[in-house]
């Protein structure tokens, strides 16, 4: 099986140092407290953000999106957006980092004084890590493309837990990914409460019939930066992009399919369920990514 984030493996790894609350610590030694918010509750709030060629790709929005959502959860991060993207870049910096690196950043609600969900009893700061690796997508992902399959579990209703959100919590998506593996597929097709298909378990849904491409609305996924730079691109290049509800049997009679992350842009989709894609080297897939490729090459 593949996966939207397999990687080429990278001994340098081994040896990266990790940034928690301002200091560093070498991988085997970077540790948080069994009191942390994150650690007990799922507490807190990520955001994943790649180093290419030097910088970091749409950090603006990455951080954006993090404080966005930390204010959803009434988290108050006390380092402002800049001092957050210094941080990262110094990060990069003390690990030698020029390119082809994923960053994991993370914040917690921080350290409890006894275990209990109540945010009044957190001690002191939120918990800031910022975890950087060298990952370079495996190039046979974009030739081979993921299998895909609808699972039970489903995308919740905001009032339950906003799926808008990149929070710690993330078991609905965990329990999506161990069906789809269990059934022999790469990664989920999640549904929204109405029976709309919303998004996959890690990376964002498109599909593609008569040279328009379609996503969601939005409402059921978080707000995805790479997923946004995709319809972007559409609007820019004039290829009719559509933010719709539709169904299973819309998708089951597409041409195309693909899906986005910020980890390996774009990647085509050779399979849902039981129908399979052919993919062309001169796809509208394809197309849409080198426009992309562009766009951060730029």
């Amino acid at each position: 099986m593949s996966s939207s984030h397999d990687y080429i493996k990278d001994k340098r790894n081994a040896n990266i140092k990790i940034y928690i609350n301002g200091y560093f610590y070498p991988r085997n030694k970077a540790r948080i407290s069994v009191f942390d918010s994150g650690f007990l509750l799922g507490d807190g709030v990520w955001s994943g953000i790649r180093l290419h060629n030097q910088k970091l790709l749409f950090i603006k929005e990455h951080l954006k999106r993090l404080n966005d959502d930390a204010k959803q959860i009434g988290l108050k991060i006390h380092l402002s957006k800049k001092e957050l993207e210094k941080a990262i870049y110094k990060t990069t910096k003390i690990n030698k980092m020029k390119s082809d690196v994923h960053i994991r950043l993370v914040v917690s609600r921080g350290i409890k004084s006894t275990p209990y969900q109540d945010p009044a009893f957190t001690i002191g700061n939120p918990t800031i890590v910022i975890i950087p690796e060298y990952k370079k997508p495996q190039e046979k992902t974009y030739k081979q493309g993921i299998k895909l399959t609808t699972v039970r579990t489903i995308r919740g209703p905001e009032n339950v837990q906003d799926p808008k959100l990149n929070s710690l919590s993330k078991l609905n998506c965990i329990l999506a990914c161990i069906e789809a593996k269990n059934k022999k597929f790469d990664e989920a097709l999640m549904k929204d409460p109405n029976g709309n298909i919303a998004t996959c378990n890690s990376t964002h849904f498109f599909y593609i019939k008569d040279k328009k491409v379609y996503t969601s609305t939005g409402k059921y996924c978080v707000r995805g930066i790479t997923r946004q730079n995709v319809i972007n691109i559409c609007k820019k290049n004039k290829i009719p992009v559509h933010e719709k509800n539709f169904k299973l049997r819309d998708v089951l009679n597409a041409d195309e399919a693909f899906v986005t992350g910020t980890f390996a842009n774009i990647i085509p989709v050779n399979q849902i369920n039981n129908k399979k894609f052919k993919l062309e080297k001169d796809s509208l897939t394809i197309k849409i990514r080198d426009h992309y490729l562009n766009l951060i090459n730029q």
